[in-house]
């Protein structure tokens, strides 16, 4: 007769502790696999007397070892442009369809902080550093390369050219929280400045010098299944 009481209070105890377990970890987890898309607005720096903006469309990938070290695959494709035909003693004007894949690694202050304890640190927990290595195409599609203003001078390059370069990042990422208290959709807003082996505007000049682009970029990224796990202490405080 005392079996089924028995039974019972093990079962309700087993249900109880699941329970709590599931409550213990709200706040803990994340996926570790997120994709993205975000938009760039480029300034291209070369070998052209001025500077323009341009637009790139980018679509990333990451992974996440933890909620605060991110590794990150990224394809761009935009316009680089550069220079006045007309109002420059040099001539020099490129516009440029580039293309470019880029892997980096991102440290968040979240990985060092002790920001259950502080506002100032939870604030900063979420910025971030970052750096990798890149590869860009570039496709010359509009260039004048003779000067109005100075007779016979002339700039000559190549209309097309591959370059592997450095991304240097800096950036926040605001964090949006589903009923779980998991990151389900991050908030990101960064400067990368990306220094190139090469040239990216089609010029070739001497003494010679390598071309860099910086970007400011807005993106969103959403967490995906599959890869759920926990972190060592809660994420959001």
């Amino acid at each position: 007769m005392t079996k089924k009481p028995t039974k019972a209070l093990l079962l309700s105890a087993f249900i109880l502790l699941i329970t709590f377990s599931a409550k213990a970890q709200i706040g803990y987890n994340y996926s570790q696999y997120d994709i993205g898309t975000s938009v760039s607005f480029n300034t291209l720096k070369g070998d052209a007397q001025t500077t323009k903006t341009t637009e790139a469309i980018n679509f990333n990938i990451g992974y996440n070892p933890s909620p605060f070290t991110n590794f990150v695959f990224e394809v761009q494709l935009g316009k680089l442009t550069e220079g006045d035909s007309l109002k420059t003693t040099t001539g020099r004007y490129s516009n440029n369809d580039f293309y470019a894949f880029v892997f980096r690694g991102q440290l968040q202050f979240g990985e060092f902080l002790n920001y259950d304890r502080s506002t100032f640190n939870n604030v900063f927990k979420n910025l971030y550093v970052s750096a990798g290595v890149g590869y860009i195409h570039n496709h010359i599609t509009k260039i004048n390369r003779y000067s109005y203003q100075i007779p016979d001078f002339y700039t000559g390059g190549y209309n097309s050219s591959s370059t592997p370069f450095i991304p240097l990042r800096i950036g926040y990422e605001f964090k949006l929280y589903n009923s779980y208290d998991e990151p389900s959709v991050k908030i990101d807003l960064a400067y990368e400045y990306n220094y190139s082996f090469g040239d990216l505007d089609g010029f070739t000049t001497s003494p010679a010098h390598n071309d860099t682009y910086s970007q400011i970029s807005l993106g969103v990224k959403f967490a995906i299944g599959g890869g759920i796990t926990s972190h060592s202490k809660k994420i959001p405080y």
